[in-house]
């Protein structure tokens, strides 16, 4: 059996007040630090995924690179590399770009409250996904996905359509 995985409680100003247990926090739905990483390539186009059907809650959506929390202790910098790797399978320079929060309950009684830090980068070459994260993954331009997301909103998680219409985004395309 895995250990329990410990990430930061926040107060609304993202200043961390503890830690919790990461499906506690989601069950009580704690206010909780999280990340989200937007990859693109040379072309512009970005790699986006379908969650693994198995995973605790938006299974089989389709989702932004790739996202995660810090662990108790991790620097924010050092959890959005670990994770990529983890998920995606490669790494790649990082950047911080911005910040926001969200709320979201899901049918299964959990609840997503993020303040979800936001970074991009560029990557070219090849990767192996993990089976346990990833169903599947594409390569598409922004203008597809925008699209998609407008007449398919079910299909993506809800965290990635809160990105999609920030302003910010904007500068990224």
């Amino acid at each position: 059996m895995q250990n329990p995985i410990y990430i930061p409680i926040v107060n609304s100003q993202d200043e961390i007040i503890g830690h919790g247990e990461k499906l506690e926090v989601h069950k009580l739905g704690q206010l909780h630090r999280a990340f989200s990483i937007l990859v693109f390539n040379k072309k512009r186009e970005l790699l986006i995924h379908q969650r693994a059907l198995h995973k605790y809650h938006s299974g089989g959506l389709w989702t932004n690179t790739c996202c995660g929390h810090p662990n108790e202790g991790e620097e924010m910098q050092a959890a959005v590399i670990r994770r990529l790797i983890e998920e995606m399978g490669f790494g790649c320079e990082l950047n911080y770009s911005f910040k926001f929060h969200y709320k979201a309950d899901f049918e299964n009684g959990l609840t997503e409250n993020e303040i979800d830090h936001v970074y991009v980068g560029e990557f070219e070459g090849d990767f192996k996904v993990n089976p346990d994260e990833v169903a599947d993954y594409k390569w598409v331009d922004m203008e597809t996905v925008l699209h998609d997301v407008t007449i398919s909103p079910e299909k993506y998680t809800v965290w990635f359509k809160e990105i999609l219409k920030r302003e910010e985004v904007e500068n990224l395309v």
